[in-house]
Parts: structure tokens; C-alpha cells; sequence
């Protein structure tokens, strides 16, 4: 996945996420990778289990362990007014 700036690529690498820089200038041109951080568990099935914000912060996915059934549910009401009650727009 592509940073916003284009010119850094993150990828998984087994259980690491990982950033190479890649040369703007000229033909594409990947630098040395570097480990960002391990994540807790692989993506499953080799799907995309992550994404990255315009600010650079990741959004992981953590896969529900089978071992553990879920056992409750939150349910959030009203969560639009609550919001609009936070967020003043004034």
C-alpha cells in the first residue's frame, strides 16, 4: 500500500510491517526495507488486513480468535446525536 506521499510503499513481510522508500526521480527506485513494527497475528488468507491514513497512522485488523467465542455485543444508539452533541459546530 502506498503512502499518500507516493513515495514510500508499506507492505507485510510474515508477521512484520514493513516501509521501503522508492526514488521519485528517474525509474522507480525501492531503497532498503525497514521493519516499522510486528504486528500481533498474519492477515488470513493473505488478504489485505491493514490500511493507512492520510496522516501515516495504520488501521489493523485483528482477526477473531476461533478459540474464544464472542460472548457479548455492544450496541451503540443515537451514536449520530451523541456525535453532534461533541463536535459543536459553532
Amino acid at each position: 500500500m502506498w503512502a499518500r506521499s507516493n513515495r514510500e510503499l508499506f507492505f507485510l513481510e510474515g508477521d512484520k510491517m514493513m516501509a521501503v522508500e522508492v526514488s521519485a526521480t528517474g525509474p522507480p527506485a525501492p531503497g532498503k526495507p525497514r521493519q516499522l513494527f510486528e504486528q500481533l497475528s498474519t492477515c488470513a488468507g493473505g488478504g489485505t488486513c491493514y490500511g493507512v491514513a492520510p496522516d501515516g497512522r495504520f488501521l489493523m485488523i485483528q482477526p477473531i480468535d476461533p478459540e474464544q467465542p464472542t460472548t457479548q455485543i455492544n450496541i451503540v444508539l443515537n451514536w449520530f446525536e451523541e456525535l453532534k452533541r461533541v463536535v459543536s459546530t459553532k
